[in-house]
């Protein structure tokens, strides 16, 4: 029989729980270099329509979406790659949520008023650009038109639909070649556009704590071009 506390409250619900297990996170991560940079993303999950996500227990995996950007190609940092909304703490920046909604109004207009942030997560190494980023785990409760706002960083913003980001077709294991060594990490082809990396580890992770991921094959692998 299942207890009162395993049973399903809704995404809200259910993003919290995994919040309180990201400890374990770290693991996967290639580690960074001593003297990082503090750095914090904004993780927003929102309705797929435009009702407003106060509920909670009529509010499931499938009527989600998250919010993630494309970054300019002539960045020197993740040229081109898909990331969430984000960026280095500034010296304003009361903490890691202040820093992630700063960063995310910046980058896609969006309006933090209609954020709730539920956890920040455990911090995790991004040792490409060598920061240790804080994923700020938020629930849109009210959403507020977004779109690119500096197109020298963001190129593109989009929300995906989470019900895609789980479908076992569109993922695979991606592969980067470097210096005589090969790195391996989950990917999600969205329509013809990749998302890898730092992000791809973060939403796979996620999905796996909250309960919400499929099986997929992780032998299917692909090269990722840099």
């Amino acid at each position: 029989m299942t207890s009162d506390s395993e049973t399903l409250q809704g995404a809200r619900a259910e993003l919290i729980a995994a919040a309180r297990r990201s400890s374990g996170w770290a693991a996967p991560f290639p580690p960074a270099d001593e003297g990082a940079h503090a750095a914090s993303v904004l993780v927003l999950f929102g309705r797929l329509d435009s009702i407003p996500a106060r509920s909670d227990e009529l509010t499931v995996a499938a009527d989600l979406d998250v919010l993630l950007q494309r970054r300019a190609a002539t960045l020197s940092s993740h040229p081109g790659q898909v990331s969430f909304p984000g960026g280095r703490r500034e010296e304003q920046d009361a903490d890691a949520v202040a820093t992630a909604l700063r960063e995310a109004e910046e980058e896609t207009g969006l309006d933090p008023a209609g954020v709730e942030v539920l956890a920040t997560l455990s911090e995790l190494p991004l040792a490409a650009s060598n920061h240790l980023v804080t994923p700020v785990l938020g629930w849109w409760r009210s959403p507020s038109r977004v779109a690119a706002v500096d197109h020298a960083e963001t190129v593109e913003v989009f929300r995906v639909p989470v019900a895609q980001l789980l479908d076992p077709g569109i993922r695979f294991t991606s592969t980067i070649s470097r210096m005589g060594r090969t790195w391996k990490g989950p990917a999600f082809d969205v329509d013809g556009t990749i998302v890898w990396g730092f992000t791809a580890m973060v939403l796979d992770a996620l999905f796996e704590a909250t309960g919400w991921a499929q099986p997929w094959d992780r032998a299917v692998e692909r090269p990722v071009e840099l």
